[in-house]
């Protein structure tokens, strides 16, 4: 896996607070994500200058963990806090986890965190309906939506 990226001076990650709540539906719906449990308690956020600038969650499911909601607010981009962020989640997954991600670029920014495209026949149960139906979507309107686990590298 890529190193893990350092956070400008000005920057923490914490867990979401009941007062993200709000802010947090705002970029997710703003970055036209996953608009389903979007549950602040799921949530892990980027605050830098003390005004949330990137959110991401890890939503749980029975034999599951998806890593969604991803966003970094578009005056801080590439500055690796998506990737900061995104580490960090893996860190905190307890189970299998999982993504669904749009596009060729977002496929290459999540294989080099150790992510791999997985078929819909292997999901666990649990994410089967809910990314089946994404499945469905993608076909009828010829979106390029990849399904992926992550795959920790073993280390020697």
């Amino acid at each position: 896996m890529s190193p893990h990226p350092a956070l400008p001076d000005n920057c923490t990650v914490r867990p979401a607070q009941p007062t993200d709540r709000w802010r947090l539906r705002k970029m997710v719906f703003g970055a036209r994500l996953d608009p389903t449990q979007i549950l602040w308690h799921q949530f892990w956020v980027i605050e830098c200058d003390g005004e949330v600038v990137a959110c991401g969650q890890l939503r749980n499911y029975a034999e599951a963990q998806e890593l969604g909601s991803l966003v970094v607010n578009s005056a801080w981009r590439n500055r690796g806090l998506g990737t900061y962020l995104s580490l960090h989640l893996i860190q905190q997954a307890e189970k299998p986890l999982y993504l669904e991600c749009l596009g060729d670029s977002l496929v290459q920014f999540y294989r080099r965190l150790g992510f791999t495209p997985v078929e819909w026949q292997a999901l666990p149960r649990s994410l089967k309906w809910k990314f089946g139906l994404t499945q469905v979507a993608a076909t009828l309107f010829r979106l390029p939506i990849a399904l992926m686990q992550y795959q920790p590298k073993l280390e020697p």
